[in-house]
C-alpha cells in the first residue's frame, strides 16, 4: 500500500540497504570461493538472489526451496539447476535487522559460511547501513495453530499479541557435548544481534566422513563450525557460549521462517527442528489460509507502555 505515508501515523516503513556492500568466502557445502554483493532493492521487491554468473533470479521464498540436508538451498523456478544454497545464515540476519527489500548478487552456488555464523552478515548490513523507504510495511499474523511433526520432533506456529516473532527452541543430542538445551525469546534486532548471531553451525566428528562422502562440508572447517566429539569441544577456542548450539538452531529457524516473505507475528515453538521441519511448517502454513492473515505491520510499544 502506497500513497501518502503521513496518513498513517505510527505505520512501519519497509526498509532496505543504504549502499551495496561485499564479501568473499567459501561455502560451506559446495566449497567454492564465492563473490556476494549485498545491495538496495526497490519497495516491495523483497528479498532476491542474483546468480550473475549465469544471469538467473531466484527468490527468497520457501516455493524456491529445493533442498534442506543440512542446509537450506533455493532453486530458480524457470531453471531448477540454477541454485543458491546455505541461505539461512544471511536471511536471518536480514529478516532480524528488519531488511523488507535487497538484492544478493553472487557468481556462485552457495553463500559463503564465513565464520559459520550470522555475525559477518550483521557487520556487512551494518556498514551499508539501513534506509527507511514510503511502502508500509505488512506483517503475516498466525490465527490459529499450525504444527508438523516427525517422530518426537515437532515445529508449530501459534498466535501472538506482540508485534515480534516469540520463540521457544528445544534440542536434544546424544553427544555428551551438545545434549539438551533450550531457549525462549522474544526477537528483536538487539536481542539477535547479542545473543543469536554469534552462534555458530555445529556438526559430530564421526559425522564429517559421510557428509563429505555425500557430497557435503567440502569447505567446513573448525574455522566456520562448531564440531564434538562425545563430550569434547574440538576448537581450540571452545564454545562462544555454553549453549551455542540451540541458540544456532534457533537461528536457523529465523532464517528458515524468513521465507515466508513477510514478519510473522506469531510464536514459533519447536523441538529439535531442522530445514526439513522448518519449511514443512511454512507448507502447512500456507496450505492453510484461515490460519494467518497479511496486513499492515504494527508497531512495537515503547518499552514503558508495553510494561504497563
Amino acid at each position: 500500500m502506497h500513497g501518502n505515508f503521513s496518513s498513517f501515523p505510527g505505520a512501519v516503513r519497509q526498509r532496505t540497504l543504504l549502499k551495496p556492500i561485499g564479501c568473499t568466502g567459501v561455502g560451506l557445502h559446495s566449497g567454492v570461493r564465492v563473490e556476494l554483493e549485498l545491495a538496495p532493492a526497490p519497495e516491495d521487491s523483497g528479498i532476491v538472489f542474483y546468480r550473475r554468473d549465469v544471469g538467473v533470479e531466484v527468490p527468497a521464498r520457501f516455493v524456491s526451496v529445493s533442498d534442506t540436508r543440512l542446509a537450506t538451498q533455493l532453486a530458480a523456478s524457470e531453471a531448477p539447476e540454477i541454485r543458491v544454497g546455505t541461505v539461512e545464515h544471511l536471511l536471518a540476519a536480514l529478516a532480524a535487522l528488519g531488511i523488507d527489500n535487497a538484492r544478493i548478487s553472487l557468481d556462485g552456488p552457495e553463500v559463503p559460511v564465513l565464520d559459520g555464523s550470522a555475525a559477518p552478515f550483521v557487520f556487512l548490513i551494518d556498514c551499508a547501513g539501513i534506509a527507511e523507504q514510503e511502502a508500509q510495511r505488512r506483517e503475516l499474523a498466525i490465527l490459529r495453530p499450525v504444527s508438523v511433526m516427525e517422530g518426537d520432533a515437532f515445529a508449530e506456529l501459534l498466535p501472538h499479541a506482540e508485534p515480534a516473532l516469540a520463540m521457544d527452541v528445544s534440542i536434544d543430542f546424544s553427544a555428551p557435548a551438545i545434549g539438551r538445551q533450550a531457549l525462549s525469546l522474544a526477537l528483536s534486532g538487539a536481542i539477535f544481534r547479542r545473543e543469536i548471531a554469534p552462534a555458530r553451525t555445529f556438526t559430530t566428528a564421526d559425522a564429517i566422513a559421510g557428509l563429505r562422502e555425500a557430497g557435503l562440508a567440502r569447505g567446513g572447517s573448525l574455522d566456520n563450525a562448531v564440531v564434538v566429539e562425545k563430550a569434547r569441544v574440538l576448537n581450540p577456542t571452545g564454545l562462544r557460549m555454553p549453549d551455542e548450539f540451540v541458540r544456532h538452531k534457533l537461528l536457523d529457524a529465523v532464517g528458515d521462517l524468513s521465507l515466508a516473505g513477510l514478519p510473522i507475528r506469531g510464536r514459533f515453538r519447536a523441538h529439535r527442528p531442522g530445514h526439513t521441519l522448518n519449511h514443512r511448517l511454512l507448507e502447512q502454513l500456507f496450505a492453510s489460509p484461515d490460519a494467518y492473515r497479511i496486513g499492515p505491520a504494527i508497531p512495537a510499544l515503547p518499552p514503558i507502555l508495553a510494561a504497563a
